[in-house]
């Protein structure tokens, strides 16, 4: 079951309280301006991905994770469509999030690792980190890497995605948090990450909506959304993410409530950076699964 919807500059501008980073994409939606250039997303649903003891459950998470992998890779096998993002021979890091109130699944972690051994790359060849990754001798020689970690809002970045999932990468990443986190896809330029990235996971299984300062979590604020975006482009994922957001606060305060910053670095990713696709009508999701309350 699936079908495809297209989110439109309207649709992502309307009731929201982004402010400069409204301005921003404005300027990126003027009529023919790269209209004619498609990427594909995929946001995949299952009800059943969070039991009635509020545990997540991996097989449902396995098969939500094949389902779209398949589905953006236009392969039924699962194994196959892993054949074409991985080869045996390849050192693999998969850069996960270890915030404790809410890390990457450690159930999603296990079903990429498995798939990565499926298709013949030893487990000693794949490694999943999140802060330890400069340090670590496995992804200082990875020749590929698995970008995945939940979406949540965040106070210096507007939203945590796929995009501010690399800012370990860098030493200092604090001098990366000026102007929203504007700077932050140049860390994707970086020869410890460029060129390696082959899929880019968001979890939605839970999603932080709501957030004000530092490091601040409030179980209030989070939504068992029970879903993974899935997709090449690591720009198109967080503004897709962005968006989804921005309706759970509308449907939750009656309002789109301000966040601390707004999420400009994903506008500056495109414009600036060339990263990937931020323009909400070049950007096609395909929803398979579970659509209820899907919001978008």
């Amino acid at each position: 079951m699936g079908g495809e919807k297209t989110i439109t500059r309207r649709d992502f501008l309307r009731g929201t309280a982004y402010g400069a980073f409204s301005v921003a994409l404005s300027a990126s939606f003027k009529e023919g301006a790269r209209t004619e250039e498609k990427v594909r997303v995929i946001l995949v649903r299952d009800k059943e991905a969070i039991d009635s003891q509020g545990q997540i459950n991996s097989k449902v998470v396995e098969r939500m994770l094949d389902q779209g992998v398949c589905e953006l890779l236009g392969e039924r096998d699962p194994v196959e469509a892993w054949r074409r993002l991985v080869k045996p021979n390849e050192i693999v890091g998969i850069k996960s999030n270890e915030w404790y109130p809410l890390p990457t699944p450690v159930e999603l972690e296990r079903a990429i690792m498995k798939r990565i051994m499926d298709v013949g790359v030893p487990k000693k060849n794949i490694g999943v980190d999140d802060r330890g990754v400069l340090k670590n001798p496995l992804f200082k020689s990875s020749t590929a890497l698995i970008n995945v970690r939940p979406l949540r809002t965040h106070h210096w970045s507007g939203i945590g995605g796929c995009i501010k999932n690399y800012i370990m990468f860098v030493s200092t990443p604090w001098l990366y948090h000026g102007n929203a986190c504007s700077p932050l896809a140049s860390i994707w330029d970086k020869a410890i990450v460029k060129g390696k990235t082959r899929l880019n996971i968001l979890s939605l299984i839970r999603t932080q909506f709501y957030n004000r300062g530092p490091h601040h979590f409030d179980q209030r604020f989070v939504a068992e959304y029970k879903g993974l975006l899935i997709g090449n482009d690591p720009v198109a994922l967080d503004s897709v993410g962005a968006r989804i957001l921005q309706l759970q606060r509308i449907a939750y305060f009656g309002e789109d409530r301000p966040l601390d910053n707004p999420p400009t670095h994903i506008y500056v990713a495109d414009e600036k950076y060339r990263l990937g696709v931020s323009d909400l009508r070049r950007i096609e999701i395909v929803k398979l699964g579970w659509v209820e309350n899907s919001l978008i």
